[in-house]
């Protein structure tokens, strides 16, 4: 193993539009950043991609990333995917179907025989998704995107992470598969053995480092899914840290000591290498509105002209895609605009807003279930790169937020590779180690109170609608009305 000192650690991020790599040093310094475009195939709720690209993908990020490396030693390597997208392999891991990526719908049935079943799940997970390629392709081995990307990188199929099995149904308190996937028509040879976050999987095999240029030898580190990957980007691993990651969508992952418990399934856990818990959930609503709404805009020039309007004259609840997930389940739920935006700008204001109050609710629940949200927040994913729009969020929320100075989960990947290499005792001192937060955004006086009335306005139209529980709204008005931020 490199000294921690003189060694640096790749991280790779399998996203839906690319694949990012980075390698960085122990203290943050990145010596060098690849990616290559990704594409897929929708049609309707369905969302496939080629696994082949992915590996084309990787080997062009990784390439570029190492270019400039210098002789510096490559400690290890470690990757993160998206949460659910699966694939069935034969034995020798060749795909024998396509890859259902993390948003396609199509498995509806499989999952309300699931759920029938006892399990928690939801109609995207990989789970339902995997009994859909069962029945239409055949019997085969679930496999995670980033399972076989390890097995191109050693040459052997691994053991999956335990991350990225949450959704395929693996219950992490148990440590074991359930006993109803069999009942569900999944034997045992269809699922993979799972180990934890930062094993050790092999190294990267002769004829894999002439393809990717990362030198044969090095340690390949079981990783986790891209929104936790994001969260060890922003360093938010200590019990009541959390980290708002906004992109296309919205993802909210903090860290606590026990599980937080949610019988409806909108809040699931995933778990650290270290055996604490990190809660979260993943909502619809996101930046995707905005591109959709308004393509080709300069959004630097729109975020100017929205600062004439807080509050907007339209409350929105800005979904990309029909239905939520987070912070209420409901599979019939369309985006809402209430009130008549009087321009472009005061419409962009509403959308930015009802992301934002978005985000609030997903705080209030979380608080509601008990949640400890009462340390740092951190902003990540695309929309952090928008300095109006996280004055905006932390108006909203009534507390600071910081953003880190790398954002990528690549970064996170990099700090997990570092761990399970040894080079550090904990996860929590890697991510430290390397990442560099930026000043505290503070919310502006008298402003979060701008937006109580809107905020109110919503939850009480979520309610009426029938997707948000009584007893939520109930919990965000009390929080309101005693003048609660939402780390209170």
């Amino acid at each position: 193993m490199a000294d921690r000192d003189e060694a640096a650690w790749l991280g790779i991020d399998l996203g839906t539009q690319s694949v990012r790599a980075l390698l960085v040093t122990g203290d943050g310094t990145v010596l060098g950043s690849g990616s290559a475009p990704l594409a897929g195939r929708r049609d309707g709720v369905r969302h496939e991609q080629d696994p082949a690209s992915w590996w084309d993908g990787l080997c062009a990020a990784t390439r570029a990333a190492l270019r400039g490396r210098t002789g510096t030693p490559v400690g290890g390597l470690a990757l993160c995917g998206t949460s659910g997208t699966v694939l069935l392999t034969d034995g020798a891991g060749h795909p024998t179907s396509p890859a259902l990526m993390y948003d396609d719908a199509r498995a509806t049935q499989q999952a309300a025989r699931a759920r029938g079943a006892g399990l928690a799940v939801q109609d995207t997970w990989a789970l339902p998704k995997a009994l859909w390629l069962t029945e239409t392709h055949g019997p085969g081995r679930i496999t995670h995107q980033p399972d076989l990307m390890v097995l191109l990188l050693t040459g052997a199929l691994p053991p999956a992470d335990s991350s990225h099995a949450l959704k395929t149904g693996y219950d992490l308190e148990r440590g074991a598969w359930p006993d109803a996937l069999a009942r569900l028509g999944l034997p045992d040879e269809a699922v993979p053995d799972v180990v934890p976050p930062g094993t050790r999987l092999g190294e990267v095999s002769t004829s894999a480092a002439d393809a990717t240029g990362i030198p044969a030898g090095t340690p390949v580190i079981a990783g986790m899914t891209d929104g936790c990957a994001a969260q060890i980007a922003s360093a938010a691993l200590r019990p009541g840290a959390w980290n708002s990651v906004l992109g296309t969508t919205l993802v909210l992952k903090g860290a606590s000591l026990t599980p937080v418990r949610d019988p409806s399934g909108v809040v699931y856990n995933h778990r650290a290498p270290d055996g604490s818990w990190l809660p979260g959930g993943a909502s619809s609503v996101g930046a995707g509105v905005l591109t959709a709404a308004f393509p080709g805009a300069d959004p630097a020039v729109m975020d100017e002209r929205a600062a004439a309007h807080e509050p907007s004259g339209a409350v929105t609840y800005p979904l990309v895609s029909p239905g939520e997930r987070f912070p209420f389940l409901a599979p019939g739920a369309t985006s809402l605009v209430l009130g008549e935006p009087e321009s472009d700008a005061d419409l962009w204001a509403g959308l930015l807003q009802g992301v934002a109050f978005a985000e609030r609710l997903c705080l209030d629940y979380l608080h509601h279930l008990g949640a400890p949200v009462d340390g740092p927040l951190t902003f990540t994913g695309g929309a952090a790169r928008s300095p109006y729009w996280n004055q905006l969020r932390a108006d909203v929320l009534g507390r600071p937020a910081r953003v880190p100075r790398q954002t990528e989960p690549a970064q996170g990947m990099a700090a997990l590779a570092a761990y399970g290499t040894g080079a550090a005792p904990a996860l929590t001192d890697a991510a430290e180690a390397m990442v560099r937060l930026g000043p505290p955004v503070e919310p502006r006086p008298g402003h979060t109170a701008r937006f109580a009335e809107p905020y109110a306005r919503l939850v009480d139209e979520l309610m009426a609608r029938g997707w948000l529980p009584p007893p939520v709204a109930a919990h965000a008005h009390a929080r309101l009305d005693d003048g609660d931020t939402a780390d209170s």
